[in-house]
């Protein structure tokens, strides 16, 4: 059969499906000059230093790939305390993690630029070297992973990860702290959040009248209540207000906290019952997570009331009132729960216990490192 005898009708039918099959492999794998060139991980220069963790706490947790450095440490801190994330530079980190107030937030729940409200409250960074999970949800699994969150949230920073890294590119200073830390080079977001997640791994606060106490054998350190309530504190027996069970207590170290999350009847609206806040079912679709929230360490508990994901409880008493009451019942409170009415305690002793676990709770305040504050202070 001669070219000119084939149908024009085959000739377009056969074009089309060479064409056809050639678009239907991927762009990248149809040239190798294509494929996009790899970003090398952003890794420390400069002088490496040792996180050196105070009585009560175990070795502070360091990832391979972001040692501290005395650059990188000084860099995160000059970075959490400039408004330079918000889109109008005017907020930073430290506005919602107050060093004052145990860098937590004083107030109920956190504002954004413009004032914009927020529906949690900032947890203190004090020891977040220790969660396995980050924010209330856990919806972070790394300091370094936190640090993007907030740039990003349209009601807090109001800014983009890129947009960060042009303000920081376009500031002097910053250009030769990021060269010292990094080396030279684009400014990215990985550097950030790594410088900031270093600094963050400084905030470890030990050594409390606790851990005096406790695991330095000084039995002044804490007073006669005090030690009452510890004892309560710590009795595994206990049908109701077990607290050890979710706050660690171990044999060499407390970080008073674990991994899991828990619905303690906080998220519960007292008068429709409904869920107001999904915490963690909303991260991982857990059904029996919904209204549940990450077990926050106890530690220096005394400084970050407002307490609960809300702010919606002022004092520590109020805080043990919630859990004698067995916290607010819903069909997914947590097993960890104490039982209704407490049963296994005396009405009669109920006050006094209360009481003793304030004092004790009281005794969990840390020593802050010195070099946390704003630099230059």
């Amino acid at each position: 059969m001669s070219a000119r005898s084939i149908p024009i009708a085959f000739l377009v039918a056969a074009l089309a499906a060479v064409i056809l099959a050639q678009s239907a492999i991927p762009i990248r794998a149809r040239s190798r000059n294509q494929a996009p060139s790899r970003v090398r991980p952003a890794f420390p220069i400069g002088v490496p230093i040792e996180i050196k963790a105070p009585l009560g706490l175990p070795p502070v947790p360091i990832p391979a790939d972001n040692p501290p450095t005395r650059e990188t440490v000084a860099l995160g801190r000059k970075l959490f305390f400039d408004p330079i994330f918000s889109r109008d530079n005017s907020i930073s980190c430290a506005s919602c993690h107050d060093p004052n107030a145990g860098f937590a937030d004083p107030r109920t729940v956190s504002l954004g630029v413009g004032g914009l409200r927020g529906t949690r409250n900032a947890p203190t960074v004090l020891n977040s070297a220790y969660n396995e999970f980050q924010f209330w949800d856990g919806r972070a699994a790394s300091l370094e992973e936190q640090a993007e969150g907030p740039v990003q949230n349209p009601v807090e920073f109001v800014h983009s990860l890129a947009g960060v890294e042009r303000k920081l590119a376009a500031n002097a200073e910053y250009v030769r702290l990021f060269e010292e830390a990094w080396g030279t080079g684009k400014i990215t977001y990985e550097m950030v959040g790594k410088s900031l997640a270093s600094f963050e791994r400084t905030l470890v606060s030990g050594n409390s009248p606790f851990d005096r106490y406790y695991y330095g054998g000084d039995e002044n350190a804490i007073s006669e209540s005090a030690k009452r309530g510890l004892r309560f504190f710590l009795n595994p027996s206990l049908k109701a207000a077990n607290c050890i069970s979710c706050h660690r207590i171990d044999t060499h170290f407390a970080t008073f906290t674990e991994a899991r999350f828990h619905n303690t009847g906080v998220a519960v609206d007292p008068v429709t019952r409904a869920i107001l806040d999904p915490g963690r079912v909303a991260i991982d679709g857990n059904q029996r997570l919904t209204g549940a929230f990450r077990t926050m360490t106890l530690r220096d508990i005394a400084l970050t009331a407002p307490y609960m994901h809300d702010g919606s409880i002022s004092t520590l008493e109020e805080v043990v009132d919630f859990y004698f009451q067995s916290g607010r019942a819903n069909p997914f409170l947590s097993n960890d729960m104490p039982r209704v009415g407490l049963t296994d305690i005396p009405a009669g002793e109920q006050p006094q216990a209360k009481k003793d676990l304030v004092e004790f709770l009281k005794t969990l305040t840390g020593d802050v490192p010195p070099d946390s504050g704003p630099p230059g202070n």
